[in-house]
């Protein structure tokens, strides 16, 4: 009861990291902003009949010394467990109660995924922070734009592209502890270096980015007789772009990432996995090709990517006394094509096919598996209607068919209205019906518990909310409150007599229903504050990992055109977990008690638009808490950094 009465008091003052931003900056949640996520163009906010949460390229740059996962988990009705763990352990992302598989990540628009992974799922480890320029957050099913994967949200992350200038780089350097509560080490554990060169003729456009991460000092397992693990990550990026004419565009582009680490694995909550033979290293290489090609009444694009991805183990086996191979491949190929028709100012059609295409292959001590029998590939037509009238009347509905090489064709749809009241006070408001699916992964249709007999998952997904400015747009607000139903989920079918096991649809559905709400509020020109609070009530066969209460809030303080100060709070609910038990080889459950977060941050400018420097502090009260049962957390840690421009 203490730690929410504290929560509440906290957030009555604080909310989420933003900075206070200057009249001509571009602000998160302003419905004078122009998103895509929503029908794959760009369109001003106040006629999407979503609410999208946006992290622009100036708010990134006020999270200095964030990765990924801690950015993407302050924002409304995200939960990526695992961010305030060691650098290595696998994440997990949760959105209106539902998991990675149920999670689409694009990259510039395209869908990225593992092919090799069980669920499908991407590995966010993957991605640097700095290389990104923009993150749009869409929560619920979207299946009709995205197709598989997106049932409960859509996260689309744009890389950095080239400057308008003729050349322009940077380069960074941030160092930083990597501390538990009971480590008070504060000397360099945690390195991130890189650098980027783009620019831009008349023609032709460039980008090419390097980043570096290491990491050590901190074990996955947690207590204090275990072996620090060791995290490092490369990655190259480059784009390259021609405009051929003044309607047609021709981008190209290329990037590698590789992680490595060490890894332990909590048995029975004791460590008893604690082994420095225990080593894995991801790899993905992907290019791809997107023309665009603007004409008098639309646009036509071509995404195009391939992408490969390689994951393999060593991983020390107690039983035989050996070191075990793993070894898993996969391949995926993406073509969506769509087009833009505005049969006029007020009404427009998407109209597109996207294909795709995975195989995998494997090779492990438990069996392997052939490229030539693990593989599908899918084609997908859909459409989409958007009207926007001149009295505030808007909506967004299609169909999309999914025809898969396995299993059949599946038809999904949305319908979206919302109304955009022009008056003194901005106000719309809106609700959708959407439905969406997730296709078995080749994992699940072909490993030695394959099924070929699964059948998509099924969600369907009802909201309603409304966003508003007020006060000449110094304070915003919004709220959407949705309900989920999940049917034919997968599952696994174990026979204690005959040892039989298989994937399996589930019979009967589950629910999840909750709230999600945003304020930010400009008090001075140097002064804002902003939050949000997520309440996710979920059945109990998904209720793992999910705070029923979730708030994010904070204070940001630019005195001074070139200095810039932040103070940002969490607070985490109570959630549900489970571990195994090797004593009675038994699943067993257990509750995490809440926790809260109190982090501070300061930028100072020291050469006007060349040199940055900054600080931040982290846990600052070095709270003890657990965030997955048997793993590690970090304590109290300092981090600083420097930015040049060129």
């Amino acid at each position: 009861m203490k730690k929410s009465v504290r929560a509440m008091a906290i957030l009555a003052l604080l909310s989420t990291c933003a900075y206070a931003q200057e009249k001509d900056s571009v602000k998160v949640n302003a419905l004078d902003e122009v998103v895509i996520s929503d029908t794959k163009f760009a369109q001003r906010k106040e006629k999407s009949g979503k609410v999208i949460s946006v992290i622009s390229a100036e708010e990134l740059e006020k999270k200095s010394g964030q990765n990924l996962a801690t950015v993407l988990s302050q924002v409304a009705g995200v939960e990526i467990n695992g961010n305030q763990s060691a650098n290595g352990k696998n994440l997990g992302y949760y959105i209106r109660g539902g998991k990675n598989r149920q999670i689409l990540i694009l990259i510039d628009g395209i869908p990225v995924t593992d092919a090799s992974g069980i669920s499908l799922e991407y590995d966010l480890r993957l991605l640097p922070v700095e290389q990104i320029e923009k993150i749009e957050v869409m929560k619920g099913a979207a299946s009709t734009l995205y197709g598989t994967g997106a049932a409960t949200g859509v996260i689309n992350i744009t890389l950095k592209k080239a400057s308008k200038k003729t050349i322009h780089g940077n380069a960074y350097v941030n160092i930083g502890s990597n501390n538990t509560t009971d480590n008070h080490k504060y000397n360099g554990q945690d390195f991130n270096q890189g650098f980027s060169v783009s620019g831009n003729t008349n023609k032709i456009n460039y980008f090419a980015g390097l980043n570096s991460t290491e990491t050590k000092g901190m074990s996955q397992i947690d207590g204090n007789n275990y072996e620090p693990d060791s995290f490092s990550r490369q990655n190259i990026l480059t784009k390259l772009g021609y405009k051929a004419t003044e309607k047609l565009t021709l981008d190209f582009f290329g990037n590698y990432d590789k992680l490595n680490n060490n890894y332990d694995l909590p048995f029975d909550n004791t460590g008893f996995e604690d082994n420095s033979l225990n080593k894995t290293t991801s790899e993905q290489f992907r290019f791809g090709f997107a023309p665009k090609f603007k004409y008098n009444k639309g646009e036509f694009n071509l995404n195009t990517s391939f992408e490969k991805i390689k994951r393999d183990y060593n991983e020390y086996n107690a039983y035989t006394a050996a070191t075990d191979y793993s070894l898993y491949q996969s391949r995926s190929v993406i073509v969506d094509a769509f087009n833009k028709y505005q049969f006029s100012n007020q009404f427009f059609v998407v109209t597109g096919a996207n294909f795709q295409f995975h195989d995998m292959a494997t090779d492990t001590p438990y069996g392997n598996l052939e490229r030539e029998s693990t593989k599908f590939n899918m084609i997908d037509p859909y459409v989409t209607f958007v009207y926007s009238s001149n009295f505030g009347l808007n909506f967004n509905a299609g169909a999309r068919l999914n025809e898969h090489s396995e299993y059949g064709n599946h038809l999904v749809y949305n319908f979206n209205p919302s109304f955009h009241f022009m008056t003194n006070f901005p106000l719309k408001v809106l609700a959708s019906y959407s439905t969406a699916y997730i296709t078995p992964s080749l994992y699940q249709l072909y490993s030695e518990y394959g099924n070929t007999e699964l059948t998509p998952e099924e969600n369907r997904t009802v909201e309603a909310g409304f966003e508003t400015e007020l006060f000449n747009k110094k304070l915003k607000l919004n709220a959407v409150g949705f309900y989920r139903d999940e049917k034919n989920s997968f599952g696994f079918f174990f026979d204690n007599i005959t040892f039989d096991s298989y994937y399996i649809n589930l019979d009967g559905s589950n629910r999840a229903k909750g709230v999600e709400t945003e304020l930010s509020w400009d008090i001075t020109t140097k002064v804002r504050v902003n939050g949000n609070y997520t309440f996710t009530q979920v059945d109990e066969a998904l209720n793992r990992l999910i705070p029923k209460h979730k708030v994010n809030a904070g204070l940001d303080f630019q005195p001074t055109t070139r200095s810039f100060f932040n103070v940002s709070y969490q607070y985490f609910d109570a959630r549900n977990d489970a571990f195994f038990d090797g004593n009675t080889f038994m699943t067993q459950n257990v509750k995490l008690d809440s926790y809260q977060l109190l982090n501070a941050m300061a930028k100072y400018e020291l050469i006007k638009s060349r040199l940055t420097i900054f600080g931040s502090v982290t846990n600052i009260f070095n709270e003890e808490f657990v965030e997955n049962i048997g793993y590690s957390t970090r304590g109290r840690n300092f981090k600083m950094g420097v930015t040049i421009i060129l």
